[in-house]
């Protein structure tokens, strides 16, 4: 266990849930922080806070109603028809929001420099990424960087889940023995619908295929 603190960016999702557990596992005290920043279904947020008090974890929401506002995305847009996939010609679905990553890793160091916390966590993935840029390792590489040099400080970007499928975010849940609190209350559909969700959108599509694939494996390995 690292004997210092750190902070996990917690959307009330799968994925920094899990991280959240892992931080409890690897720092000696862990905070969490959420942000406001004009999503369609802010219930997140209050998911979020619950998860961090289950967790015993101290819960900061931040408003950031800046980044809705940026760019024209079906997440912060409720006018907008969410792309189900990739259209034809374009680069990524018009669910991904410009920039939401660099902001929310740049105030939350903020936020943690403040606070004397150097180590940041956050839940992006390259293998289960979605097409968005900002989940890649270079990138939060190239920001972990740009972070020290801004604030003169020694930011260490932890990304448990990097390359990690959602087999694997599954199995980590279950090791840490989160599997029902992550499965059952946690908020990851495009859709708003809490724990399974609608089954159809995209992120749900990506979370349920890997939750079956983990328990077909977990299953294969109990039967050996």
């Amino acid at each position: 266990m690292i004997q210092e603190s750190c902070l996990v960016v917690l959307s009330g999702g799968q994925d920094s849930t899990t991280c959240l557990f892992w931080a409890k596992r690897e720092f000696a005290s862990v905070y969490a922080l959420s942000f406001r920043y004009g999503q369609k279904h802010e219930r997140e947020v209050e998911l979020a806070q619950r998860i961090a008090r289950k967790a015993g974890v101290p819960f900061t929401a931040m408003d950031l109603p800046l980044i809705g506002t940026l760019g024209h995305n079906a997440l912060t847009d409720p006018t907008m028809q969410m792309d189900e996939r990739v259209p034809d010609g374009q680069e990524f679905p018009n669910t991904f929001v410009p920039g939401r990553n660099l902001f929310f890793l740049s105030v939350a160091a903020v936020w943690a420099r403040e606070r004397g916390i150097r180590h940041l966590v956050t839940g992006v993935s390259q293998t289960d990424y979605s097409g968005y840029p900002d989940c890649r390792d270079s990138f939060v590489r190239s920001l972990n960087v740009t972070l020290n040099l801004a604030m003169d400080c020694q930011f260490v970007l932890h990304t448990p889940l990097m390359w990690l499928d959602k087999a694997q975010t599954w199995a980590l849940a279950d090791e840490l023995g989160v599997l029902d609190l992550v499965r059952n209350e946690t908020l990851t559909c495009y859709n708003g619908i809490p724990g399974d969700g609608c089954g159809h959108c995209p992120a749900c599509t990506l979370r349920r295929e890997g939750l079956e694939e983990y328990l077909a494996r977990k299953k294969s390995g109990e039967a050996k």
